[in-house]
């Protein structure tokens, strides 16, 4: 069973409506605040954890419970609250299950899954406890150990909610990796994909076959010493570890004909009070695909309706700390980006990730990436940019198998990185086809195009060369 439990609502849960939820225990069931009184846990006797409930989130973006839950949604806007509970307890199970059953009914609504809502009767929970947990300060983390956070997730799409973003900053903050183990079937949101760090942070899945195996490289995985490492064969040496790959890694890899183009760049404003973030990702949004991103959020499910305005506002509260962000498209039309907002000596800086999925059939718009280059070389202050095309989900979604790389596509230079860049060196590089000038011919940026084949991985050789050609070396 789950061990998240969440209400789908027209209403917003009233006060009334939440303390019938938290009695789901009993009346002598103990009620606990952390998070400054975001989140609201019920306790056991000794007044440890056993189901912690966010603060009801207004979901003002359509599609989003379809695309992180697989569920039918109410008509936006509509309330979304969320119950976790403790791991490996099934009395806890029950009261998030319970939970959310009785403020879906209470207020209206659903719940999901529908399976883990299935009574409103209070739970029997009389002498249960829960074993101590070193992590109870951070519900979303299940073990902790003095080298990871393991966080255990039964969910469609394991994406970056306020549980998960609090402990990807705790980990951050002690020094830890963070591990998040899940079931085969399940698959990671771009935002959760892009965020998580290097070793020892992984994807573990769990494996009929191999155990475990991490979701990104298919290596097979054992517990060991307090984390998740990689198994060496018997083979191995230092200079050849042989890591075995899991075979489920590898099975069912066939081109569907879905892809993904995806693109990533980096823009540098000026410091100023009147700058107006955002419009960077938006004016690419819109050359690519004829329309603005439907909604943003600092965590998922993305719950506001897309404006520069209310974002600027945000990252400025937050300066000089940075800011991080995701932005969606409609459900028509599939796309996905983290950005990161970061003040820095040479201005206000966003790095962006984004990637738009086409079915097969469906035309990539391939031929709108040089307008969109263009307008951030031109308008937004472009450092560089990379776009690549990827034999991937159209749903954007990482599945625990192997994807092809993505092969460039285009690389993007900035017109202030042109300019301090040596001679002619920007100009007279090693490609077969000569870059594209972007922008006034006094102080142009420079388009750069690469074969963009997912079935022709020479694309990164021409990548690699091109770089090296930059760097002067």
């Amino acid at each position: 069973m789950t061990k998240d439990v969440i209400a789908l609502t027209k209403q917003m849960p009233d006060p009334l409506s939440v303390l019938a939820g938290l009695l789901s225990g009993g009346p002598d069931r103990m009620v606990g605040v952390e998070g400054e009184g975001a989140v609201v846990q019920l306790c056991d006797e000794q007044g440890r954890p056993l189901v912690s409930v966010e603060a009801p989130l207004l979901v003002q973006v359509r599609g989003e419970a379809e695309r992180l839950l697989g569920a039918r949604e109410p008509e936006v806007p509509y309330w979304w609250t969320e119950a976790r509970a403790t791991t490996g307890v099934k009395e806890a199970e029950e009261l998030a299950g319970t939970f959310a059953a009785r403020i879906a009914t209470l207020v209206g609504g659903t719940a999901w899954p529908p399976g883990a809502a299935w009574s409103l009767a209070v739970v029997k929970t009389d002498g249960m406890s829960v074993a101590p947990v070193p992590a109870a300060a951070q519900p979303a983390v299940d073990v902790l150990t003095d080298k990871v956070a393991v966080i255990i997730q039964d969910r469609p799409v394991v994406a970056m909610t306020a549980w998960l973003s609090d402990a990807f900053r705790a980990a951050a903050n002690a020094g830890l990796g963070l591990q998040i183990v899940t079931p085969a079937g399940t698959r990671l949101s771009p935002a959760v994909r892009n965020s998580l760090p290097g070793w020892p942070s992984r994807w573990v899945v769990q494996d009929e076959r191999d155990g475990y195996y991490d979701g990104l490289s298919g290596a097979v995985l054992q517990w060991s010493n307090g984390l998740f490492v990689t198994v060496e064969s018997p083979e191995a040496t230092p200079q050849d570890p042989r890591t075995p790959v899991a075979a489920s890694f590898g099975e069912g890899v066939q081109d569907t004909g879905e892809r993904q183009l995806a693109i990533s760049f980096r823009t540098i404003h000026p410091a100023d009070e009147r700058l107006v973030l955002g419009g960077a990702l938006e004016a690419v949004w819109q050359e690519i695909t004829g329309e603005r991103p439907a909604g943003w959020g600092t965590e998922e499910p993305a719950n506001l309706p897309w404006s520069l305005r209310q974002l600027t506002d945000v990252a400025y509260e937050r300066a000089p700390e940075p800011t991080w962000l995701v932005a969606v498209g409609s459900p028509e039309r599939p796309g996905l980006a983290t950005v990161r907002i970061t003040r820095t000596k040479g201005g206000v800086e966003e790095d962006v990730t984004l990637a738009f999925g086409y079915g097969p059939g469906e035309q990539m718009p391939t031929d709108a990436v040089i307008a969109a280059a263009e307008a951030l070389a031109t308008q937004h202050d472009l450092q560089s940019m990379l776009v690549q095309i990827r034999r991937a989900r159209r749903d954007l979604s990482v599945p625990p198998r192997f994807e092809g790389p993505g092969v460039p596509y285009a690389f993007v230079l900035g017109a202030e990185e042109v300019r301090t860049m040596p001679g002619d060196r920007a100009r007279n590089t090693p490609l077969a086809e000569a870059p594209r000038e972007l922008g006034p011919k006094t102080r142009p940026a420079l388009y750069y195009p690469l074969p963009g084949d997912p079935s022709d991985l020479s694309g990164w050789q021409d990548f690699e060369r091109l770089m090296r050609h930059l760097k002067g070396s």
